[in-house]
């Protein structure tokens, strides 16, 4: 008798998320006592804001929020989510055409579900965040990657997304700024690349997730106002009918754990994500959506305070990586991840190893500085590095100084 496999085919395709490893095998070193240095996860490193968590206690103590509430999220959260669209992307979107989900992951999972039948395309802009791969095949879907390495400063063209478009391209994932690599498209970009997808009837998956945190530049004041991160769906008003928003509040609040993200979109395919979530997980926990209703509506001080650190530990990251000869250290506008170009690093010998890749690297790095990065094997091709910037001050410099000196 034939033993059947004990995991389906499409669970046993499904790549465990590299920025998590990398996570985890640093700090189960630092539970073994090595002082390992973390760049790898993106989360802030800062408390939720008092006020969110008050609410949330708040939020527990009321009986309503200890029963099943509707699927797409409470009433007054979808509003106030209509809102911030409104504010920050530019769409006018009624509370229908929201859902909340369990964090931006679901919210990714559920817009390819949507879209996606077996063997539609998908362009996708790399470097890229590593659960859209993964997401895209779950649905069916074909990833095309369109590379834009660091003398684009990461940005991808017209002409290129022209070049690999057949008539199997479905949707464009769009991503500003962007995970790993921080940039930041200008509104002129966002509005010919709308154009072009609006021309040729292509839908959109804009990830918003980092929309509130970008930067100035170098020789303006630290904490300056960045350049605004133009949603496709304003740049192109016409999009709205076949764009859907990815967002939520755990990168701008620091709220990575309460796990609560949203879609906005047309009603027809908000319809039918409902339909999905229906059955996938039903409502968010109802202590979150309270959290998060009071992040949006309530005092933004906080938000602000935390944009500034970043900027300045970008500044920090910048400067630092920059004095390492092998490191092109492009300046990231947004987010809070920096993306240097290492490939001047590979196929030299580093304490008795000569790493070849950026994965080899990654590994001679953490072996021989202790310090944990993500290699650019996650995000696309290799010869990069992901450190995200969102640690505190004094180790932040202190992972970099170490790697000065392994490569010094």
């Amino acid at each position: 008798m034939t033993q059947k496999p004990r995991l389906s085919a499409r669970i046993a395709a499904i790549a465990e998320s590299a920025t998590l490893k990398v996570d985890a095998k640093a700090k189960a070193l630092q539970a073994e006592g090595r002082p390992v240095i973390s760049y790898a996860a993106g989360e802030p490193d800062f408390p939720t804001p008092p006020h969110i968590v008050e609410a949330a206690l708040k939020a527990v103590a009321d009986p309503k929020n200890h029963r099943y509430t509707p699927a797409a999220g409470l009433p007054d959260l979808r509003e106030a989510i209509a809102e911030k669209t409104l504010r920050d992307s530019g769409l006018a979107a009624t509370a229908s055409q929201v859902i909340v989900t369990n964090g931006g992951k679901q919210a990714v999972y559920q817009a390819f579900q949507v879209l996606l039948d077996e063997g539609d395309e998908v362009l996708v802009p790399t470097p890229y965040w590593t659960t859209y791969p993964e997401a895209i095949k779950l649905a069916g879907g074909v990833q095309v990657d369109v590379f834009a390495g660091a003398d684009q400063g990461y940005l991808v063209t017209v002409e290129q997304l022209e070049a690999a478009r057949t008539e199997r391209t479905k949707v464009l994932l769009f991503v500003s700024p962007s995970n790993p690599t921080g940039a930041v498209y200008s509104a002129e970009q966002v509005k010919a690349i709308g154009e072009w997808a609006l021309d040729h009837g292509i839908f959109v998956i804009a990830d918003e997730i980092y929309q509130n945190l970008t930067y100035g530049a170098l020789d303006e004041p630290v904490g300056g106002p960045g350049p605004r991160a133009v949603s496709i769906v304003e740049a192109v008003p016409a999009l709205a009918d076949s764009t859907i928003l990815v967002n939520g509040v755990a990168k701008t609040y620091a709220m990575t754990g309460w796990r609560l993200g949203w879609m906005v979109g047309p009603a027809d395919l908000i319809k039918g994500a409902a339909n999905l979530q229906s059955h996938l997980s039903s409502n968010v926990s109802n202590i979150s959506q309270k959290a998060a209703l009071a992040a949006l509506t309530g005092p933004q001080e906080p938000v602000e305070a935390m944009r500034q650190a970043f900027d300045r530990r970008r500044r920090t990251i910048v400067a630092e990586l920059s004095k390492i000869e092998g490191f092109e250290v492009p300046v990231p506008q947004g987010a809070f991840y920096v993306y240097p170009d290492v490939s001047g690093l590979l196929g030299r010998e580093w304490g008795g190893v000569t790493p070849t890749s950026s994965l080899e690297l990654a590994d001679l790095i953490l072996e021989q500085a202790e310090v944990a990065a993500v290699p650019g094997e996650a995000f696309g091709p290799s010869g990069y590095l992901r450190f995200s910037y969102a640690l505190g001050d004094e180790p932040l410099l202190e992972g970099v100084q170490r790697l000065q000196k392994l490569f010094g």
